[in-house]
């Protein structure tokens, strides 16, 4: 029921989101936006200065990449935002920070703010977002928590406002400071990829004692104090907030003399996980994928999104590629923004055929639901080798004993049909 007025300075996007258009992949996105501009609750604009006549909360939500340094974050477009709103607000409002942020960012946007405009009452508060990519609308409507860090009483009640639907819903409000909302931010996300770059050391011990990894997951997930969720072991993990967060949260702590060393390895994992998954395919080869025609399933960093930032692709297909492989890729949404990240030596399919057609191996990279319920008889019968390779556990082991498929997964013992299975293994053994 609220009225909101989002602003861009890219006037492109800006006339596509007018228009309808949405531009970036995100299921029910496009029929939310059209459905409350509809009810003129929701506007686009690239004029700041009229956006926020009367406002009670502006949300600055820009990105925060990581900076030339590699490791911290880069918070210029938050400082512009904020130097910008100084420029032109002229009433009490509350100035919160929806953009990930490295601690102590908010009370420089206040310092900021105060310098520019040193007669303005505004207050700040701190407000993350816990969005997954591919379910963002359901995590925004039906969220864990609701984290708000703020400085003063009528802070605490204009947010209080904001959010009384959720509230009113069940969702935990938590309130407590801008330092410790950003923290909690970072943490959240730092712990995540820790469960996950657990999972994957794990299933490389797997592969060397014959242990079975989703067994594994299983079995430890079930005490509630671990939990199930990010236990699924993998090529490593991408996207646009675990790689930037963890390495953010990683130059803070040198910042102020306290290593986060734990983070330091995950990070370390995680970058080995990502370049290992070529080596994994060219063992399923043989050793050798030189000429061999490589069909890769999917690109994105996982599925429902066409993001592409840190992708374990942009690891494994390039590298194939520099062996000699001949290298054919097919992805549902992803291709366009891959296809400027990976410009030489890939061929892109405009159909999963095509992919698979006189491969001599297969390799799922992106575990998108139409890849997850195939014909693998059919398949068979179109490859030129029936070696698959599934990067992310999508598939069950019994379900290639009797197809006659080379199956290599991750952390699980290989359905090996022909062809020096037993060398194989060994060799499998050997690199885990």
């Amino acid at each position: 029921g609220h009225y909101v007025t989002c602003v861009d300075k890219d006037p492109a996007k800006i006339d596509m989101l007018n228009n309808g258009e949405i531009p970036i992949y995100e299921p029910g996105l496009s029929k939310l936006v059209r459905k409350n501009k509809s009810l003129k609750r929701l506007d686009f604009t690239t004029n700041l200065k009229e956006a926020i006549k009367e406002t009670e909360a502006i949300f600055i939500a820009v990105g925060t990449p990581t900076a030339a340094d590699g490791v911290s974050a880069d918070l210029s477009a938050v400082y512009a935002v904020a130097r910008e709103i100084a420029e032109h607000l002229d009433h009490y409002a509350v100035i919160v920070t929806k953009s990930t942020v490295p601690i102590g960012t908010n009370l420089e946007i206040q310092r900021i703010i105060s310098e520019i405009n040193p007669d303005l009452e505004f207050d700040i508060a701190s407000n993350p977002e816990f969005l997954r990519e591919g379910n963002a609308i359901g995590d925004f409507l039906e969220p864990d928590r609701v984290v708000v860090g703020i400085t003063s009483d009528h802070a605490r009640f204009i947010m209080g406002q904001l959010y009384s639907p959720l509230r009113e819903n069940g969702t935990p409000i938590l309130m407590t400071t801008p330092q410790s909302a950003e923290l909690i931010k970072y943490a959240s996300n730092a712990f995540l990829a820790t469960k996950i770059s657990f999972i994957n050391q794990m299933a490389d011990l797997c592969e060397v004692v014959d242990g079975d990894i989703d067994d594994i997951a299983v079995g430890i997930g079930l005490d509630k104090r671990i939990g199930s969720q990010f236990l699924r072991a993998g090529p490593g993990y991408g996207g646009s907030c675990f790689p930037k967060d963890t390495r953010a949260l990683t130059k803070t702590g040198d910042d102020v003399n306290m290593p986060i060393t734990i983070i330091e390895e995950v990070i370390n994992v995680n970058v080995r996980r990502k370049q290992s998954m070529a080596e994994r395919i060219k063992i399923a080869l043989g050793g050798d994928v030189k000429d061999k025609k490589i069909g890769i399933l999917g690109v994105a960093f996982k599925p429902n999104t066409d993001d592409m930032r840190d992708s374990p692709a942009l690891d494994i297909l390039p590298k194939l590629v520099e062996w000699g492989a001949d290298v054919h890729a097919y992805d549902p949404v992803a291709m366009k923004e891959a296809k400027h990240l990976m410009k030489d030596g890939i061929k892109w399919c405009d159909f999963r055929d095509q992919v698979i057609k006189d491969a001599d191996c297969i390799a799922l990279v992106t575990e998108w639901e139409e890849f997850l319920d195939l014909d693998m008889i059919a398949i068979k019968e179109l490859m030129k080798h029936p070696i698959w390779i599934d990067l992310r556990n999508a598939y069950e082991t019994d379900d290639f004993k009797n197809l006659g498929f080379n199956y290599h997964s991750i952390g699980r013992m290989p359905i090996l049909n022909y062809k020096n299975a037993d060398q194989l293994q060994n060799e499998l053994k050997k690199k885990a």
